[in-house]
């Protein structure tokens, strides 16, 4: 039994950090019902290729845990229907433009009269308010506006993103969090609330240590590639055959290195002795340390450093990490049964809790696989599904 056995969520988002916030939330025991729109559905199930018997890899990634049923909004039946399955409902999360839910007749001022319970979820580009509410967003617009990409990659280079979309996902995160502590909120008095979350303010708070700094000093930070600015060394370096990380965050690690790795001159040299030297002369630090490194392989430089306690390792591909033993022990990956596909792999659940852990039930749904279903439960005969169906409701 999970944590959030019993609560009910109804998801009108789509592409990612809405999705990503409603299956975390999933993954912990909520009934999740996805709503998408008739013959097209969540627009990441066109995201493609790759593809697992014709279904998007992008939207499997997303939606285990969910049930889906299709739902055209800009029928009046079918904001009827909404209406009545936020009657029942504990969360509603959108990611819809500003406005348009208001314009549905579906804005929180209007669900609240009806569920006073209800916590209503908002997740949007810029935020609600403020004057760039109506601009469209995207991860890597916002990677760029919100200045991650101005701290990523090597000096002198052009522009690179972070590999996968770290703005949505923050995004969906913090959702979820929000989410979890209006419920919270909830148990004590009884009343739902309006919890709202944005791409920009997701990656503006994540720059916590840089933006501390310029608040502080002014000093505009540059692209490091995979050094640290206030740690040294703490960065990628060449190998004979490759590229080994090593991580030194204090002057006990630093000392353990350097024995591990024979830098007896290095080590109390008095420019390299503790980390704000070393900072100071970190270009002629990485130098002395890449001489030899260049001289052994990856593997012997994490061999070496491993043996002494001190952070070190290789530079894996997504393939290698998901074939990692720790994270299969870990349950990292789990199976389940898809409609279509029979036995898919999934990624598991990054938390655990010893009494009501999650659990990964449901595959990622095809498109309104559960729409009978779902209408059946609030009371809807056969025949009115027909119906609907013909009207272009489902």
């Amino acid at each position: 039994m999970g944590p959030l056995e019993g609560i009910k969520i109804l998801e009108l988002s789509r592409t990612l950090a809405g999705p990503y916030c409603s299956m975390m939330l999933a993954d912990m025991g909520a009934d999740v019902v996805k709503v998408e729109q008739p013959g097209s559905g969540d627009e990441t199930r066109g995201f493609i290729p790759p593809t697992m018997e014709g279904e998007s890899c992008y939207f499997l990634s997303l939606n285990k845990n969910k049930r889906s049923m299709t739902l055209n909004l800009k029928t009046e039946e079918g904001r009827e229907i909404v209406k009545r399955l936020v009657l029942e409902s504990d969360v509603l999360i959108e990611n819809f433009r500003t406005g348009t839910m208001e314009k549905f007749g579906l804005g929180y001022d209007e669900l609240k009269k009806i569920n006073p319970r209800l916590i209503y979820c908002a997740v949007s580009g810029f935020g609600r308010t403020g004057p760039m509410k109506n601009e469209p967003a995207y991860d890597l617009l916002l990677q760029a506006i919100g200045g991650l990409m101005s701290v990523t990659g090597e000096p002198g280079r052009p522009p690179v993103k972070v590999g996968f979309s770290i703005v949505d996902l923050t995004t969906g995160l913090y959702a979820a969090l929000g989410v979890m502590m209006a419920l919270w909120v909830r148990e004590k008095n009884g009343k739902g609330q309006y919890v709202e979350t944005s791409l920009l303010d997701s990656i503006v708070s994540l720059q916590t240590y840089l933006a501390q700094g310029v608040l502080a000093t002014g000093k505009v930070p540059k692209p490091m590639g995979s050094a640290h600015p206030n740690i040294a060394p703490y960065q990628a370096f060449k190998t004979k055959d490759s590229y080994v990380i090593i991580a030194i965050p204090n002057d006990g690690l630093w000392r353990k290195m350097c024995d591990a790795l024979g830098f007896d001159d290095l080590k109390e040299d008095p420019k390299f002795a503790v980390n704000a030297n070393r900072v100071k002369h970190r270009t002629e630090l990485i130098s002395r340390i890449t001489k030899f490194t260049n001289t052994k392989t990856t593997l012997d430089i994490t061999n070496m450093l491993k043996e002494a306690g001190v952070p070190a390792g290789p530079i894996n591909d997504i393939a290698q990490v998901l074939a990692d033993p720790q994270v299969i022990h870990n349950g990292m990956i789990q199976e389940v049964d898809h409609p279509t596909i029979g036995n898919l792999k999934v990624l598991g659940i990054p938390y655990s809790l010893s009494e009501t852990p999650g659990s990964v039930r449901l595959a990622p749904p095809l498109l309104g696989q559960h729409t009978e279903d779902v209408l059946q439960g609030m009371g809807y005969s056969t025949s009115d599904i027909v119906l609907l169906r013909e009207k272009g409701v489902v």
